[in-house]
């Protein structure tokens, strides 16, 4: 279980774009309050220059974790059917 996200919103320049910011604040949030408030076991690597960020549960997951990636999730979701954000951001899922 976890994400990855990638590539930059491109609504405005670096560092006026919003829904970057905010979709960059949920998830490295959530990532910090997984590895401080829970005790699973995760890997991460993020990349300023691309935008890339990656974040893995890598032992056994726990309610606390779930239920913190879904509030991360709702957030995300919530930006990308927002008819003024939905186009700088998409929300996919996929099994591996």
């Amino acid at each position: 279980m976890g994400f990855r996200a990638a590539g930059h919103a491109g609504m405005a320049e670096s560092g006026q774009d919003i829904v970057c910011a905010a979709a960059s604040v949920l998830m490295i949030n959530t990532l910090n309050a997984i590895e401080r408030y829970t005790d699973v076991k995760t890997s991460e690597l993020s990349e300023e220059e691309s935008g890339v960020i990656e974040f893995r549960i890598t032992g056994e997951s726990v309610h606390d974790a779930d239920l913190l990636l879904k509030t991360m999730i709702l957030g995300l979701e919530e930006m990308a059917d927002n008819d003024e954000y939905c186009e700088y951001i998409h929300v996919e899922f996929e099994e591996v």
